[in-house]
């Protein structure tokens, strides 16, 4: 009997002490955890990243009086298509524009101006009919359901029609950065043809981000990710 009451006496205090070990041990952890979390924290928080301001020259003329300045317009207007991520598709359609939610590069500039009540296809349509020499692409036979939506032809209009601006991107240096303003038109035709406007959104370092179409669909991409060389860089007059 008295070997028995030792045994059990031995077991209760193994038992006692174990469930003390455990709450030290936990105890411990839960404090260096903390000790070692605080000063982290603490240095995220305080810790600044230098992101580069880049100052906005884009022009505030609103035309269409509704309280957002046109090139504002043109970036909202065209963003619909990365928000919706319109598809990439190729193709031709009767009367030129394709339905909602399909396209290509060159329907996102069209559909950009739309923002602004201005109409590229009538535009181009009518420069084509006035100087057709002018549009090698079209080898002298206008189309009118696709001429529009060409990249080359884009080009030879927005060139005539807008401001002229550096085809230079240097990232780093804010002169250059600040050139690169939103509503912007750039094209890429070395390499191959392609067309898009430059959006509002920056990076931390200032770097641009352009609105496009491109397979599979359209979305917002950093100007600095794309390796061909610019070919030209537009501004509208607004």
């Amino acid at each position: 009997m008295k070997k028995t009451k030792v045994i059990v006496i031995l077991v209760s205090l193994l038992a006692i002490c174990s469930i003390a070990t455990i709450a030290a041990l936990k105890f411990s952890y839960n404090k260096s955890n903390n000790e070692l979390n605080s000063p982290i924290e603490k240095i995220t928080h305080e810790l600044q990243i230098n992101k580069v301001n880049v100052p906005d020259e884009s022009s505030k003329v609103d035309k269409n009086a509704n309280g957002i300045a046109d090139p504002i317009d043109i970036v909202n207007s065209a963003r619909k298509e990365a928000e919706q991520k319109t598809i990439y598709k190729d193709a031709y359609y009767v009367e030129g524009y394709p339905p909602g939610g399909e396209g290509v590069c060159t329907d996102v500039i069209w559909r950009g101006f739309e923002g602004i009540n201005v109409s590229i296809k009538d535009l181009i349509d009518e420069d084509i009919k006035e100087n057709i020499a002018q549009y090698k692409g079209i080898n002298g036979k206008p189309d009118s359901n696709i001429d529009f939506r060409r990249v080359v032809n884009q080009d030879v209009f927005f060139k005539k029609n807008c401001i002229q601006l550096t085809t230079e991107f240097n990232e780093g240096d804010i002169n250059n950065l600040k050139e690169w303003q939103p509503g912007d038109i750039v094209v890429f035709i070395e390499g191959y043809e392609h067309i898009a406007i430059i959006s509002d959104k920056r990076d931390e370092d200032g770097i641009p981000y352009v609105i496009h179409n491109s397979h599979p669909f359209a979305s917002e991409a950093k100007l600095s990710w794309f390796n061909n060389p610019i070919h030209g860089h537009y501004r509208w007059k607004y």
